[in-house]
């Protein structure tokens, strides 16, 4: 009975712990400008394009329709 009283503990501290991750996430967030989350994602694109872009369609395989 004690091991379930611990296992219900450690539950309840772990969704506290995730609720003040996004919270402080969410406050971080909030913080922003427009301007600031713009200059972010053009910076994002502009990483994910040097190192090889976005992935191409994939092609169908052998048991899709149209072959």
């Amino acid at each position: 009975m004690k091991l379930w009283k611990w296992l219900g503990l450690a539950g309840v501290a772990g969704v506290a712990a995730t609720g003040a991750i996004i919270a402080r996430d969410q406050r971080q967030r909030a913080q922003l400008t427009p301007e600031e989350v713009r200059d972010r994602l053009r910076e994002r694109l502009d990483g994910s394009l040097t190192q090889g872009g976005p992935p191409d369609a994939p092609t169908p395989g052998p048991g899709a329709p149209g072959r």
